[in-house]
Parts: C-alpha cells; structure tokens; sequence
C-alpha cells in the first residue's frame, strides 16, 4: 500500500477458489462508517484507508472490519442449468373436460325440478355437460367410477341429477389435481361435503369438512342441526367440535335443546370429549390409546399407514386396533 494508508487482504484456505466479491466496512465508536471499499476475486485491498482513519475509529486498540462477501456463482444464474419439473401433473391438468380424449360424459343438474315438462325444459336449458376419463375417477372418486359403464362404440353418457353443476365442477376439477379456491371452499363447503361424500372423494371431503368448521361459530341454536349432519355425513372432525361445545356450554344447553331424535352412538362421543378434556390432551399419554385421541391424530395415523382416513370415529379407532394386531 502506499505511504500512510491500510491495506486489507482476506485469503480462502481451503484447497476450492470459488469466485466471491468482497465488501469491506469500518465505523467510527458511533457507528458512522468511515472507510468502506470492495474487492472482487481475491479479497484484497492495497489501499483501503488512510492509517489516520483506521486509528481513530480502533476500540480499545481493536479493529473491527465487516465483512459482507457474495458468491458468484450463485448470484449468475445464467451459469445455472434450467431443470424442468415433471410435466405428469399439469398434463393431467390440461385434460380437464377435454372432449376429444373424453370417454365417459356426466350430465349435471340439481334435479329441483318437478315434472315431465319441467325435467325436458331443464334439459336443455340448466343440464350442464362435463366430459372426463375413467382412468382418472378410478381411484379419486371410486363411485363415480362406478356409474361410467363402457358403452360399445359410443360415448356413455351418465345423469347426475342430484348435485349443482358448479358443485360437480369444482369436484371434478379437483379430482384432476386442480385446487378449490379459498373463497369458493367457503362458500360450498357443505355441498362440497355433500358431493364428495355421495362419490367418494374422500381428501375434498375433509378439506372441505376443515374448512365449514373453522368457519362456522356454534351456537345453542345451531349444535343439533351440526351434530345430525356430522352424524349422517361421518364428519368425525365437526362432530367432535360439537361435542367439544356441549361440553364446554353444558350449562347453558341443559333445558334449552331436545336430543331425543339423537343417535344412542352420540353418547360415547360426548363421554369421549369429556374425558379428553379432563386429560387435557395429555401428548405424553399412552399412543396406543385411541379412545381420547383426537380426530386429526387417528386420521394422520390412518394416512401414515396407508389406511381410509374417512369414517367415523369408532370406524377409524377400530381400523387402527385392526392393523396394530395384524403387525
């Protein structure tokens, strides 16, 4: 370095020379920076400072450099080899309600009409077409499946007279590896139950299950009309939410809500939310304990092994006890 001035050299030990630019920063006691230079390639500087600077901003005759470095290659990313991601899921993707690959079509309507005259106006006028492939409802929607009979040379075409277009197509979508909105997951979330249970697809079924409960605020007025639909649906996660209410408002319902239209299996679900609330949903309890555990708990379970994750509670407790004896 020349006369009166600092050099500044950082060296790499290692046996790898990776190129990197180098940023060298020194501050006064209050923080102010007073000599600050950059380095690229071999981290060395002849003439960074004045001698004078560098002694004035020593802090109990220490020096205190920052050092900010960037690895070159990484920040070129021209140099970085573009990989393309498997194509599988968006090619199944783009063959949603594709005609010409096609070989089953659903005809939807809700079926609110009522008599000859109205069904064939309907037909024409609110039916909506839905072309799919068998291939793909086989295992996502195994009883739909089941409705697509081949028809010789001819495109079958199956009625689907109980469920809203919008509902199928969201549905149908879905089985295709798309993704329901947020919005319209919230906005559906019973019909969706509703359609996802009647065909079988069961992981829309419990997205949509997740998301009507966190959506709805329980009250005294509405807990019946929840426990039935989670009773007749096996929506084991809203059932146990309802139950998790009586128990926590006993008080308050008491006097206030007839049961007597109630299924008798009810009563080992509410037996059930008050000895788990008594345990606190212990995690350091027994594993192997599957009556208190929670609906999420058996359900992950049940996933982790490969097993269906839909059903009630005393359906999936039994398939878990099932298969820890078979192992």
């Amino acid at each position: 370095s020349d006369d009166g001035m600092v050099a500044v050299y950082l060296c790499s030990m290692t046996d790898e020379h990776p190129v990197i630019d180098y940023f060298f920063t020194v501050r006064d006691l209050a923080g102010k920076e007073v000599a600050h230079s950059a380095s690229k390639g071999d981290g060395s500087i002849s003439d960074f400072a004045k001698r004078s600077t560098i002694m004035a901003a020593l802090v109990e005759g220490t020096l205190a450099i920052e050092v900010r470095m960037r690895h070159m290659d990484q920040s070129n990313t021209s140099a970085i080899p573009f990989i393309p991601k498997n194509p599988l899921c968006n090619n199944i993707l783009r063959k949603f309600m594709d005609e010409e690959s096609a070989d089953v079509v659903f005809e939807v309507s809700s079926g609110s009409e009522r008599g000859e005259k109205t069904r064939r106006r309907a037909k024409t006028s609110s039916a909506a077409t839905f072309h799919a492939h068998r291939f793909i409802l086989q295992d996502g929607a195994p009883t739909l499946a089941e409705l697509c009979k081949p028809g010789g040379g001819d495109l079958p075409t199956v009625p689907i007279t109980d469920v809203k277009p919008d509902i199928f197509r969201h549905m149908l979508f879905y089985l295709y590896g798309g993704k329901v909105s947020d919005e319209e997951l919230k906005a559906n979330a019973k019909d969706l139950i509703d359609a996802a249970d009647k065909f079988g697809v069961v992981s829309l079924k419990l997205e949509a299950e997740v998301c009507y409960v966190k959506s709805t605020t329980l009250t005294i007025d509405n807990i019946l009309d929840n426990l039935l639909y989670a009773d007749s649906k096996n929506c084991a996660l809203l059932k146990e939410t309802v139950m998790d209410f009586m128990v926590k408002s006993g008080d308050d319902i008491i006097g206030k809500v007839s049961f007597d239209n109630v299924p008798g299996s009810v009563v080992m679900d509410l037996l059930t939310a008050v000895a788990r609330g008594k345990k606190k949903d212990n995690v350091n309890s027994d594993s192997s304990n599957f009556k208190t555990m929670r609906v999420g708990t058996l359900r992950r379970m049940l996933h982790d092994k490969g097993l269906d994750v839909d059903g009630s509670r005393e359906a999936m407790i039994a398939l878990l006890k099932e298969n820890s004896l078979a192992i």
